[in-house]
């Protein structure tokens, strides 16, 4: 298993700053298969190359972002898709009522490894007859990403069965297909509950197998 996490938003608490989110979104890309997976690094590969061949293109596009690229290459992407074993699992946190104690520095790391645990245990682990790969955008320290992982592996590996393995892996956008992906769900998650703009939200909802509002 193959899973690929993303967020959108941000996780700043100024409201009186234009720029500050309300609304801070995590999702997660679970691939069951290796065909799965590679299923996307198509879809990803064929989109990029729709987009470069567009006229009057000075700079080359190296990677899929959800608030980058337009409506109908996000559609194209989506139709691109071929098999069925994959879903969705995405959380929206109502950051107005974090509670001031989660709002510093370390506080919000803390949250964010919270978050992100509270939606990776909504999956199914006892089922899974696999090794399972959790792949992360690089955006951590050395420090943070050691904290990250050991939070992790403490409660996933103990919900595994005895012949499965766990492994968290930190990426580059640019080295993943999958963290592209991912990252164009989450847009449209977090448009969905930021702007209430359902407009790609809705080609992929029946994807979705796990969607909360936490703090609603």
């Amino acid at each position: 298993m193959f899973i690929f996490l993303d967020e959108s938003g941000d996780l700043g608490f100024d409201f009186s700053k234009s720029k500050t989110t309300r609304k801070f979104v995590i999702t997660l890309l679970i691939c069951d298969t290796n065909n799965a997976q590679k299923d996307f690094r198509k879809a990803v590969t064929r989109t990029l190359k729709r987009l470069n061949a567009r006229r009057n293109k000075s700079r080359k596009v190296i990677e899929l972002k959800g608030v980058r690229t337009a409506l109908r290459y996000k559609i194209s992407f989506f139709r691109y898709l071929k098999r069925e074993d994959w879903r969705i699992y995405c959380l929206a946190l109502n950051k107005v009522r974090v509670n001031p104690s989660l709002r510093s520095k370390l506080g919000k790391k803390k949250l964010y490894n919270f978050l992100a645990l509270h939606l990776l245990k909504q999956l199914p682990l006892a089922d899974v007859h696999s090794n399972v790969e959790l792949v992360v955008d690089r955006s951590k320290n050395k420090e943070e990403i050691r904290d990250f992982n050991q939070y992790m592996a403490n409660y996933i590996q103990g919900g595994l069965p005895l012949n499965t393995a766990f492994e968290t892996i930190h990426l580059r956008s640019t080295e993943s297909t999958g963290l592209q992906a991912v990252d164009l769900f989450c847009w449209g998650v977090f448009r969905k509950y930021e702007s209430g703009d359902e407009r790609w939200y809705k080609m992929y909802k029946h994807k979705i197998g796990f969607e909360t509002e936490y703090l609603s």
